[in-house]
């Protein structure tokens, strides 16, 4: 076996990285595709703060493991906030960034994070990382929403949990949406139907575009709206038109799937989701207009539809939001997995885990007790 740092993820195949993929832990994001559009469009970047140095394993020339990882100049598009953090370690002197991370960047969705053979025991990947450290002198590592089946073999390692929560719709076999809408209180189902109610009487339509009927140009109306939710936080957008592109040419590898909403013959808004067959992820969104429960209809209500037509077990809308408690997602805890070198610090950071992760569980409590879904439907 031989391990290398790639600087870029074309230095191996998508033939080399499909054959250690399966369709069990198929991801759109966790993907050859994806990841060489993100650096080929230098969405991910040295510029952006992300400098890819993947961990490749081969036994002679051929693919035995894979794991991304980025040299991190910044904590953004990470959706994890560890600046209390890189500021404490300034503080004594030291140097938090560069940092390692592990993940998928711009996208806080659940993956395995390391693919490979049976040949190749998961601790292999953590040893070379870890020399890679010794070498370069990064005091940190950060692994970010890694699969379920990674958690007890990152604490084996001496990795601290980090929790954190998102809000999840269930299909409970639902076969239309006011089946859907059965689940809640009266008064709760009113709300939705009126949200509704008010898109269609401003004359707002929905079209749904996906991997058969996407194209190109669609593309263009899309980052229309995208760009403008960052401009109006003035914020320059995470990802460029390119990326979007590339997607496209990929359409059929990567699911993506595009709810339009047109008045009177114009698009004025969409919302970008990713089908992962058994989970729907909602990643971006724009609109043109202000208009009162668009937000909510365009990236909740359309991907639950989508989710009940095609019997999708899973949506996952994306970080934050109360709000949506109130439309049928459910609490549940995420978590990201840090190592940290140095005792002084690791021990800092251990205390603040386990402090912050005791208010974390209190909230997810309270979420449970204050959804408007009746007690027979809940989790």
């Amino acid at each position: 076996m031989k391990s290398k740092f790639i600087k870029k993820i074309s230095e191996i195949t998508s033939e080399d990285f499909s054959k250690i993929s399966n369709d069990e832990n198929y991801s759109p994001f966790f993907n050859f595709e994806f990841l060489k559009a993100l650096e080929d469009s230098k969405s991910v970047s040295e510029e952006s703060g992300w400098i890819s140095n993947h961990l490749a394993i081969f036994n002679k020339d051929l693919l035995e493991g894979f794991m991304p990882i980025y040299l991190k100049n910044n904590s953004q598009g990470e959706f994890v906030f560890d600046h209390q953090w890189s500021y404490a370690l300034t503080r004594a002197g030291r140097n938090y960034y560069p940092k390692l991370l592990t993940a998928i960047p711009y996208t806080p969705c659940e993956t395995n994070k390391i693919l490979k053979t049976e040949n190749i025991k998961y601790e292999t990947f953590i040893l070379e990382t870890k020399k890679l450290m010794e070498k370069e002198k990064r005091e940190t590592w950060h692994i970010r929403f890694p699969a379920l089946e990674l958690h007890q073999m990152l604490l084996k390692n001496n990795f601290i949990k980090r929790s954190g929560y998102k809000f999840i719709w269930g299909n409970k076999d639902y076969k239309t949406f006011d089946d859907y809408l059965n689940i809640f209180t009266s008064r709760q189902r009113k709300n939705i139907r009126n949200e509704r109610d008010k898109i269609k009487k401003a004359g707002i339509s929905f079209i749904v575009k996906d991997k058969n009927n996407l194209a190109s140009e669609d593309w263009d109306d899309f980052y229309h709206f995208y760009k403008n939710t960052y401009y109006e936080r003035m914020q320059k957008p995470y990802l460029n038109l390119n990326f979007f592109k590339l997607v496209h040419e990929k359409r059929h590898e990567l699911n993506p799937v595009i709810f339009f909403a047109v008045q009177d013959n114009i698009n004025i808004a969409a919302s970008l989701c990713f089908n992962g067959k058994s989970v729907l992820y909602g990643r971006h969104w724009g609109a043109l207009k202000d208009i009162n429960s668009l937000h909510f209809e365009c990236c909740y209500y359309q991907g639950i539809e989508y989710c009940i037509k095609n019997n999708i077990s899973y949506f996952d809308p994306g970080v934050q939001g109360e709000h949506k408690i109130r439309r049928g997602f459910e609490v549940t805890e995420t978590s990201s997995f840090h190592l940290i070198i140095k005792e002084d610090f690791r021990d800092a950071i251990k205390n603040f885990c386990e402090k912050e992760r005791e208010e974390i569980l209190r909230y997810i409590d309270a979420c449970k007790k204050y959804t408007p879904i009746k007690k027979e439907y809940k989790i």
